[in-house]
């Protein structure tokens, strides 16, 4: 198992136990790319160079420094970081609890596995995690580390057999943006009730339980694509035309025969028109096979 991103000690109220945070997410992509010179073909690298100067700078002799004035600054050692006084570095004290679903989906940040330190806190760490299985809430707290202090979630996860618990970084409410600032130029229009009914019919047909192996990154495969054929000198994958556009309809007739279609069939793809905000009936072919890479 990996090393531990934070320990430390979880407190609710008098309850103190030792825990161990891991990040639950981990970056897949296998296509890195590199800068290179366009005409040598050599890698290019970065040098950290201090103004003035010529010769790279080492990385030990490189400290933060806080601009006070312009072009003037205080050097902070990387040991005076260490000391600051943040009792959430190693003290993760539980503020309140709320539901889940209380918290904005906007603000949940990175989510991580809650472990208990050693096999002597798993008493306690099973008595808490139980509790807020079965009152479906979560423990908001913070926690220092990377620098910053974040507001945490602590809570059961969703999958009962699972024996740990799940932290979830949350923003800050001044990190996000006003919502009504942006959705205030939307146009306000009456809803009809009978495309707003058929609307429904269609997303009820297409609901199903979430599956998130089902959804795979079409980008990086295209990237793969890309640079096999370059390496085997093929023709370079391009990007498909669109399929051509059918007749403009309105809006009821575009819900009325997606929901009239079988099953079976594949839905058309609707655009939005330019005209009378009738929408666009896209024929929905299959897509060209493309030449292999």
């Amino acid at each position: 198992m990996a090393r531990a991103f934070w320990s430390g000690q979880l407190q609710v109220s008098l309850v103190s136990f030792g825990i161990k945070l891991f990040p639950a997410t981990e970056a897949k992509s296998e296509i890195r790319f590199h800068q290179i010179s366009r005409s040598s073909g050599e890698r290019v690298r970065h040098q950290k160079v201090a103004e003035g100067d010529t010769e790279p700078v080492g990385k030990e002799d490189i400290v933060k420094g806080y601009e006070y004035r312009k072009g003037e600054y205080i050097q902070i050692e990387p040991e005076e970081i260490e000391q600051l006084r943040v009792p959430s570095k190693h003290n993760l004290e539980i503020a309140q609890f709320v539901k889940m679903d209380e918290i904005p989906p906007a603000m949940l940040e990175k989510p991580y596995f809650v472990l208990p330190e050693d096999e002597t806190q798993a008493e306690a760490f099973a008595v808490v995690r139980k509790a807020l299985a079965q009152s479906g809430r979560a423990g908001i707290g913070k926690i220092a580390f990377g620098g910053r202090e974040h507001i945490i979630a602590i809570a059961a996860p969703q999958d009962a057999n699972l024996p740990g618990m799940m932290g979830y970084t949350l923003r800050y409410a001044s990190e996000l943006r006003s919502a009504e600032q942006y959705f205030s130029e939307i146009k306000k229009v009456n809803v009809d009730a009978e495309q707003l009914s058929l609307a429904q019919e269609l997303i009820r047909r297409k609901t199903a339980k979430f599956n998130a192996a089902k959804f795979t990154d079409g980008y990086e495969a295209a990237l793969h694509a890309l640079v096999e054929a370059k390496l085997k000198h093929k023709p370079l994958p391009k990007e498909e035309k669109p399929a051509k556009r059918g007749k403009t309809v309105s809006l009821m007739d575009a819900l009325r025969r997606s929901v009239a279609e079988k099953a079976e069939k594949k839905p058309a793809s609707r655009t939005e028109s330019k005209t009378g905000g009738g929408l666009t009936l896209v024929k929905a072919h299959p897509p060209a096979r493309r030449k292999s890479a």
